[in-house]
């Protein structure tokens, strides 16, 4: 008892270092009290990027619509569709809109003081529900000053105001600083659209660009929370020295043709890979011959992981040695199926299947020293760690990219590791912190556990069996069905959502699952809401090789005070239409949640929070006024 009042008494202590006086107490009570009541910032949802740089940037840059949604509700009475498309084109591309502007000689001082003084109306309108001290810190600091004296000025309430506003107008385009305060608008402007963006997950592969996506992000003023997807674990393993991760990634890449980002965003040459395939395979097209090659040193190395990990329980891919070199066939269970290819000249048919050959073994060697010396990579990977993890619980809100592992009754799945049975959140508990240690410590097992995670139907990051082995050397349809996990049949059951919000201490009544990983077939009348709501699958197919099978072009959801909304995205924009014509990407919205009432900072996960520090401020208040501690004169 007493160590806890000791505890307690050290706590006030330090807190009254921060507030040294009554005064001070005061003043933060009073802020703090006030901000509970102010409307919840907006949280903007998106999953499956999979390199898709210029789609990415487009819905960031409009933040899916909200941003031209309030330049409709505030201009739409003055200004035509054509004046409202261009706006909203500068607000996503100032830079770029600016020269083209320039380019044709529209950019004359009125034109400049005409759209200042539109941001400028734009931006106190979505400053209302924000403090006047947290404006700072969404404003570029070069101009904070100046730009907070704008949106301070009142000129509709009194002429010297008026006056005081059109002389800072004026000022900014006579000294020639129009397009920088212009810039620094649109940034204030998209910094108040959206407070946290969400990523539930799969930066890498098929599109090009992951590394510019990760790039921008590394540079983004708003909050960012990532939910690891397979796609991203992978290349985790590969960044952290994992022979079978970097094979794996070295082979999809070359799938997906998208060897750039390899060598030009990473520093990562595939030059003695495509030389070693070559010599193998002369009459082949050299992308091609490469990705067999690296095929094979996956499939050796991805064996030698099983039989090192009985964990694991990935047995059944054990396929090399089920290979009949004799008449090309392979037992795939208890199926004989032909094989699409005769020649395996690496494979050595009377020995161990699963070793490399000497020349194998140089190249993922020199693969893996190349993986562990880009700087690039390793920055990403960096901050994939420091901004993700298996699940995010937000707002109310249950964030994962795959899936909960589920029998089929239901019940969460009971999974083994380390000597120790786990399941449901605590699974998800112990998967993060495994993956985590593959980072620090980089011992083989965890190495090899990220891997598992990348296409273990065990891992809740992946929940499938990967065919990888049939697609790629069979033509038989049954046997390259890859089996999943029973969540993804039971997460249209509202009564098994509520018990996976409950498991992970989420209020059944009022929380959502997101996720992503499958894409959601709209051609084929799929939704991707699912129980009544409760799930929302929000991979809609970013990737454009998805766009034929999906109909459209992903979906994003949006989060706000007034409830929950998810877009629908019909066609890419393209950022040389978008500046030629004024186009935006074209989406559709469809409501899932409308609330009763506004939703407030103090019903948020940020309001337990002030709720908690008023109660400390409350406590020291006392001690201040009982004379247990003496406040500062």
């Amino acid at each position: 008892m007493a160590n806890e009042y000791d505890f307690a008494a050290s706590l006030m202590r330090i807190l009254s270092e921060k507030y040294p006086t009554k005064e001070s107490i005061y003043e933060k009570l009073i802020y703090l009290q006030s901000r509970l009541f102010l409307p919840k910032d907006t949280e903007h949802f998106m999953s499956d990027l999979h390199g898709e740089y210029d789609l990415f940037e487009h819905i960031l840059n409009n933040c899916s619509g909200v941003i031209r949604e309030k330049v409709e509700y505030i201009f739409s009475d003055y200004m035509s569709d054509e004046e409202i498309a261009e706006f909203c084109t500068l607000i996503y591309y100032p830079k770029e809109k600016i020269a083209q502007i320039k380019s044709c000689g529209r950019a004359t001082s009125v034109w400049y003081r005409k759209n200042l003084a539109r941001l400028l109306k734009l931006a106190k309108f979505m400053s209302y529900k924000f403090p006047s001290f947290k404006m700072r810190d969404l404003i570029p600091n070069r101009y904070e000053t100046v730009i907070l004296e704008m949106l301070n000025t009142h000129p509709e309430s009194d002429e010297a105001q008026k006056i005081y506003y059109e002389k800072l107008l004026n000022s900014v385009v006579e000294v020639g600083g129009a397009e920088d305060f212009i810039h620094a608008f649109t940034i204030l402007i998209k910094n108040m659209a959206v407070h946290r963006l969400h990523l539930v997950g799969d930066f890498f592969d098929r599109g090009d660009r992951p590394d510019a996506i990760l790039n921008l992000l590394m540079n983004y003023s708003a909050n960012v929370d990532i939910q690891w997807g397979n796609h991203d674990v992978v290349w985790m393993g590969a960044a952290l020295g994992s022979e079978v991760c970097i094979a794996t990634v070295v082979r999809n890449s070359l799938h997906y043709d998208n060897i750039d980002v390899l060598e030009r965003g990473y520093g990562i040459s595939l030059r003695p890979l495509t030389i070693f395939a070559s010599k193998l395979f002369p009459d082949e097209n050299p992308i091609r011959a490469a990705e067999f090659a690296m095929l094979i040193m996956m499939f050796k190395l991805e064996g030698q992981l099983i039989r090192r990990n009985p964990e694991f329980h990935m047995e059944n891919r054990l396929l090399l040695d089920k290979i009949n070199f004799d008449d090309a066939t392979v037992a795939l269970g208890d199926k004989i199926c032909a094989l699409t290819r005769k020649n395996f000249p690496t494979i050595d048919k009377n020995g161990d299947r699963y070793a490399l050959t000497d020349d194998e073994r140089k190249i993922i060697d020199d693969l893996r020293e190349n993986f562990l010396e880009s700087s690039q990579l390793q920055a990403h990977v960096d901050f994939l760690y420091k901004k993700g993890g298996v699940y995010t619980c937000h707002n109310g809100n249950l964030l994962f990219h795959a899936n909960v592992p589920l029998n089929a009754d239901g019940d969460f799945k009971k999974i083994t590791f380390d000597g120790k049975t786990f399941s449901g959140k605590n699974y998800f508990d112990y998967v993060d912190a495994r993956a985590r240690r593959a980072y620090f410590l980089r011992q083989q097992n965890d190495l090899d556990f990220m891997y598992f995670l990348w296409c273990g139907i065990l891992s809740p990051i992946a929940g499938r069996e990967f065919r990888t082995f049939e697609r790629a050397f069979t033509d038989d349809k049954t046997v390259q069905k890859e089996p999943a996990d029973p969540y993804y049949d039971l997460i249209d059951d509202e009564k098994i959502c509520d018990k996976i919000l409950i498991e992970f201490g989420l209020d059944a009544e009022r929380g959502h699952i997101v996720n992503g990983h499958v894409p959601v077939r709209v051609r084929k009348g799929e939704s991707p809401i699912k129980a009544g709501g409760k799930a929302l699958l929000i991979d809609g197919g970013f990737s454009t090789p998805y766009h034929e099978r999906t109909g459209i072009s992903g979906y994003t959801l949006i989060s706000n005070s007034r409830g929950l909304r998810l877009l629908r995205h019909q066609k890419i924009a393209d950022v040389k239409l978008a500046l030629a014509e004024n186009k935006d990407i074209e989406s559709t919205t469809e409501t899932v949640e409308i609330l009763s009432r506004r939703m407030t900072i103090g019903d948020t996960d940020h309001g337990q929070g002030i709720r908690q520090e008023i109660i400390g401020l409350h406590k020291l208040l006392e001690a201040y006024q009982s004379g247990a501690i003496q406040p500062k004169n």
